[in-house]
Formats: C-alpha cells, structure tokens, sequence
C-alpha cells in the first residue's frame, strides 16, 4: 500500500514542484504568479469551448503516450514518434486526395485505419533493425524522425502541393483542401471537438487491453520482463520486438490522421520542421506517458494535464504580456522534474523494501516448495497477471 501510495504522489509532487519554479520565473518578469496561473486555467477549462480545445490538444498526446506505453512494456523505446505521425498523416493524406467522393461513413474510418498503417510501417523499420541487426532504436528512430522530415517537405512541396500555391507562385508547402467527406465529424457544435477525441481514448483503452488481456500482450511483457526466458519458453523475441515498435508506431500515425482531418483547415501543412506540422506531439506524448507511469490509462489524464498546459500558455501570455518561450520553459521544467521523479520513485521504494526486509523474521522451515512459490508470483511468466503493471 505504502509503495503504491509513493508511486502515486512522487509525480504528483514533481508537477507542484515544477509550477512553483515557473512561479519564481513568472516572479523574475514582474508577473504576479497568481494571475498566471489563473489565467492559465482559464485558458484551459474556461468555457466549453476551451475546454473542448484542451482536450483536441491532448488527442495526439494520447495515442502517442499510449504506444510508447506499448514499447517500453517490451523495453524497447520509441523515440519516433514524430515520424509516425507524419507517415501516418501522409499516407492518409494520399487516400483522401486519391478517393474525395466516397462517402464520410466509409471515408472517415478508412482514413483513420490508413494513418494507423502508415505509423506501423515506420515503427517496423527501427523495429526491424533492433531485431535483426542490434541497431540501437533510440538512434534509429531518432534518424527516422529526421528522414520523414525532409520526405514531408519533399511531398507536400512537390507531388502533393496544392496547384494553387503552384498557379500563385508563393510554394507554400501544403496540400489543398481534402474532401469533406474524410472530415472527423465534430461532436459539440460551436467547438473544435470532433471524433478524434473518443478515439484516441478507446485506443488507450484498446492498449491496457491488448497488454494485459491478449496473448500477444502476454508475450510482449514476457520478452521486456526478461528476453532469455522468454526466448527459453518458446516465445520469438525477435518478431516480438518487431511487433512492440511497429504497434508502438501505429498509434503515432492514427495521431498524424487524426491531426489532419480534425483541423479547420482540413489539409496537410508544415513550416519545414517537424513540428510545423505535428506541434511536438511526438515529443511531449513521451512526456505525457512518463508522467503517466507509462501506463496506457494513466497516459489518457496525464495527456489531458499537457494539453491544459498548453492550451492555457495561449492565455497566459495574452493576458500577463509574457513571451511565448516561457510556456515552452515552464513545459521544460515539468519536463525535467517528472522524468527525476522516476529516480527519486525507486529509490525511495527500494528503501521502504530494504526496511520490510529488515523487519520481517524469515519462517523456521519454508520447506522445498518455497522458492518456488515466490518465483511464480514475482515472474510474469509464471503469473501474467502483475497488479504492479495493472490499474493501481
């Protein structure tokens, strides 16, 4: 009870923590931190209308934090999550220019499942080379990213740019308008929530399930808990591994459609960087899944947190006249204090499990069954069903 009590609050401190050094920035700037923050919340929750944008924010946050959730449960990490997106959002983009007039019943969920392809594809190829030839996945999603850049630039600023920005000569690179038949539907008239919002919560929802529910996920814990038993089992660590980066991927690239059919613009459009297009998503989806225990539910209020931060940084320099690079900094120092946080969580655990060991007497006679008995239930190969990788 005592361990999961700190497992709870350590993250939760590391946020407060954080907030009270934005305070002393806010402080530094002549800014009064009360209003800050007010303003910042009221950016964020102050009206439906904010309330639903938040959580349009917080969407690819989701499926991203959720599939890196599905990676590290194999321990192997994904970095790429800027380059799923993107190939998630092209290759839909090329369905929904290549097919304009089917109807949105048929058009909306074939755009949404291509996006997930096209995220699997990407995931697969660091996947791949992990398995197959020990290439470090850390650097070779992080080369991914950067490839998947320029391919967007090269995409959207030839074959796929708009023929007006052609007929005009400005070359700004984006596609034109997509069909309104691939158009996510929007759920509350008057604000920017449409589909994808429930969506990307029914995927974290399908993650907790896929790891904790399925065979595969079974598996996929086996091969990340220890890859020699698991290989000693039977089980192939290294399709396993494949399957944990390219599922990890398709998630990212159902971000990348859902960002470019839920926006008002209803096209593809980048400013050359990545995250002219993807607004960071990739990146501050891994922060959202740590803050979340790497866990997919928990990864669903967690992205919620990010996405009211970054929904209320609008309002706070509007209203305190601060620069825009102070949000960014304050997400930094969040950034920064949750990811120590994980330190500090296990090592103050370790130490409330040395003084449990220290103040139990061992049995007289655990008797020849007893090593057996413990092994069953702290190995989750002997005991798929761990409460320390479950809902707390």
């Amino acid at each position: 009870m005592l361990k999961k009590l700190v497992g709870a609050s350590v993250p939760l401190l590391a946020a407060v923590t954080a907030f009270f050094f934005g305070a002393i920035m806010l402080v530094a700037l002549g800014a009064n931190p009360f209003e800050g923050f007010q303003a910042m919340l009221e950016g964020a929750f102050g009206s439906g209308e904010r309330i639903a944008t938040t959580a349009v924010r917080a969407t690819p946050l989701i499926l991203v934090g959720a599939g890196i959730s599905i990676a590290f449960r194999a321990r192997v990490i994904n970095i790429g999550g800027e380059s799923q997106i993107i190939a998630g959002a092209l290759l839909s983009t090329v369905l929904a220019l290549n097919a304009p007039d089917l109807p949105a019943i048929l058009l909306v969920p074939l755009v949404l499942a291509t996006g997930a392809v096209g995220g699997f594809l990407a995931g697969a190829v660091p996947g791949l080379l992990k398995a197959h030839a020990h290439v470090n996945e850390i650097l070779s999603t992080i080369m991914l990213n950067l490839i998947m850049v320029q391919f967007m630039n090269y995409l959207l600023g030839g074959p796929l740019i708009d023929p007006l920005q052609t007929s005009a000569g400005t070359f700004i690179p984006q596609t034109e308008r997509l069909s309104d038949n691939a158009a996510l539907p929007t759920l509350v008239s008057g604000t920017r929530l449409h589909l994808g919002v429930p969506v990307a919560v029914l995927a974290a929802v399908a993650a907790f399930v896929l790891l904790w529910k399925t065979p595969l996920g079974f598996r996929l814990r086996a091969v990340g808990h220890n890859a020699d038993a698991a290989k000693a089992a039977g089980i192939n660590v290294k399709r396993h591994i494949t399957y944990a980066l390219a599922i990890s991927g398709s998630f990212g690239g159902l971000a990348g459609s859902i960002l470019v059919f839920g926006s008002e613009g209803q096209r593809m459009v980048t400013d050359g960087s990545a995250a002219g297009f993807t607004g960071s998503a990739g990146f501050n989806g891994i922060v959202a899944a740590l803050f979340g225990g790497l866990h997919p539910l928990w990864t669903i209020p967690s992205a919620f947190l990010f996405g009211a931060l970054l929904t209320g940084a609008v309002q706070l320099q509007r209203v305190l006249q601060v620069p825009a690079s102070l949000a960014v900094t304050i997400n930094g120092i969040v950034v920064l204090f949750v990811i120590s946080s994980a330190k500090l969580r296990g090592y103050i655990e370790g130490r409330i499990a040395d003084r449990v060991t220290e103040s139990e007497e061992p049995p007289d006679d655990p008797g020849p069954l007893a090593d057996v008995a413990i092994g069953s239930l702290d190995d989750p190969i002997q005991n798929p069903i761990d409460s320390s990788d479950g809902v707390v």
